[in-house]
């Protein structure tokens, strides 16, 4: 399998990262410029209620709407994060890491929140979810750093290690050496990455993420209530840290900045893959040259077709996804339609898994897929369907289909989830059916041309449209294009861009060329 990691950077849109796995795009991220509530940072929040019927808090970070925090996630040792933030605030406590902090007891289980937690206190706390819809953000405070091969869980002792890692003999070996190395009054979970690494690499990911820590304890002391005292690394660096593989044959970035600390990045965790890093220079869009635009426009909306004329129906809910297979012109098999519900639950449980993780869809999701008789058959488009979720990172759990033939699946959800609009209110008419028309049209575009060649005296001008206007433009034996050169002396370059809207047209020399009238 073959990855790539794409990365557009724009002004207005800001960075939106798409993950392609032999050539189909798989993920789409998009991060916004002064994205203050990302899932992993730290905030010093300020408890604002207590609220018992919930056994929850609500806490103030900053945002418009207070945060949430429940009791379930303050974890087990956050009397000893409440005594270390009290200590460090009033100056009496100098070190940077916990060697010298007596340790609180656990919290009990079943507990009350009121009992830990009082209004006004002040608590640490980590974004485990974004704000989604109209809900402030979900809080934990349970810590964590995360590294490219360890996890650092300060106020514990435990070394846990991924389960994906299976052989006792390596899950000895690395449990050994973080032991080993690891500091005291912190606990450690060993990635699934860390598969096969050695002692040195181990070791540098430990001294990072404690750094990160040091960095952590140095602001608490002057950092106000609400505000941010450790951020979490941009979206670009968090997917490359979680999962940069040797599959990964090309990183390409739109944008010199992006690009540096991209390079930078990967140069530190995986020296050897820093040259896969590639700075896009070509004028194209960098989404249109790579065929991602085409395939946004085709995978998001509400109906998804596949091969062979089977498609999906997807609706959305804020809490619950509902997905309907149909077999829609199929006709392959029509002599066995046990068969052919077969072939076309396997083909769309393969799609589905895709629309998860390209969505980022949470919370409960509904498949009703096409009936199926036999139970083998049932039981193969389960297991099918596992196996096509096996890459997603997101924690889920995929239930067998239900006497009523329906599949359900939870699906962890921290972000808001990913909604493109694929059918928009015409820019052209706003929405009255009825445009400009194209002589009035050319008129416009052969004015603004002669302003530009003959007032600003613009070079190599490259008129990018539509291509039906491209089309109109470049055709006939006198064409439009060979009436401007007779007019204006110039060859006059023209470009059919895709994701124009009919009656949109710019120029360029280079860049777009502002008319400055």
């Amino acid at each position: 399998m073959v990855k790539e990691l794409i990365i557009d950077s724009t002004p207005e849109k800001g960075v939106t990262i798409a993950l392609l796995q032999d050539k189909q795009l798989v993920e789409l991220n998009k991060e916004q410029a002064n994205n203050n509530y990302a899932v992993g940072d730290i905030y010093l929040g300020r408890i604002k209620k207590i609220m018992p019927g919930l056994n929850a808090a609500f806490v103030d970070v900053g945002y418009s709407k207070d945060a949430f925090l429940h009791y379930l996630d303050l974890g087990p040792q956050v009397q000893s994060l409440v005594k270390l933030t009290k200590l460090v605030k009033n100056g009496s406590y100098k070190e940077k890491l916990l060697n010298s902090l007596r340790l609180e007891k656990d919290i009990n289980k079943a507990g009350k929140i009121s009992e830990v937690l009082s209004r006004n206190m002040l608590l640490p706390v980590q974004i485990a979810k974004e704000p989604i819809s109209t809900k402030g953000p979900r809080l934990s405070s349970d810590l964590s750093i995360a590294g490219r091969y360890i996890v650092l869980v300060p106020f514990s002792s435990a070394v846990s290690i991924s389960k994906r890692i299976k052989g006792n003999a390596e899950r000895n070996r690395l449990k050994k050496i973080v032991e080993s190395i690891k500091p005291a009054n912190f606990g450690v979970i060993i990635r699934t990455v860390s598969e096969g690494k050695g002692v040195a690499e181990l070791q540098k990911d430990l001294l990072d993420t404690i750094s990160k820590w040091e960095l952590f304890t140095s602001r608490l002391r002057s950092v106000e209530p609400a505000q941010k005292v450790l951020g979490e690394m941009d979206r670009a660096s968090t997917i490359l840290r979680d999962i940069l593989t040797d599959e990964f044959s090309h990183i390409y970035v739109n944008d010199q900045m992006i690009y540096e600390e991209t390079r930078s990045y990967v140069q530190e965790i995986s020296p050897d893959l820093e040259k896969i890093v590639k700075l896009y220079k070509h004028k194209e869009p960098i989404f249109e040259h790579f065929g991602i635009e085409r395939q946004i426009k085709a995978a998001f909306g509400k109906t998804v077709n596949l091969h062979g004329g089977a498609y999906l129906v997807i609706e959305h809910t804020e809490a619950l996804h509902v997905i309907d297979v149909n077999s829609g012109n199929r006709t392959a098999n029509k002599e066995n339609q046990e068969e052919n519900a077969l072939q076309v639950n396997m083909e769309a449980a393969k799609e589905i898994a895709r629309q998860l993780r390209l969505r980022d869809m949470g919370g409960i999701v509904v498949i009703d897929f096409i009936d199926m008789h036999k139970p083998a058959n049932r039981k193969e488009l389960h297991a099918h369907l596992k196996q096509c979720m096996a890459t997603d990172r997101a924690r889920h759990t995929i239930l067998p289909p239900s006497k009523f033939g329906l599949v359900q699946i939870t699906r962890q959800r921290v972000r808001p989830e990913m909604s493109i609009v694929t059918n928009e209110k015409c820019p052209a008419c706003d929405g009255t059916g009825e445009i400009r028309s194209s002589i009035v049209l050319m008129d416009d575009i052969e004015n603004n041309l002669s302003f530009i060649l003959q007032e600003q005296n613009e070079k190599d001008i490259t008129l990018c449209v539509h291509p039906y206007i491209y089309a109109y433009v470049k055709s006939g034996f006198i064409s439009r294009r060979m009436k401007w050169y007779f007019k204006f002396g110039r060859w006059i370059k023209v470009k059919p861009v895709s994701s124009y809207y009919l009656t949109e047209f710019h120029f360029f020399n280079g860049k777009e060329v502002e008319i400055k009238l």
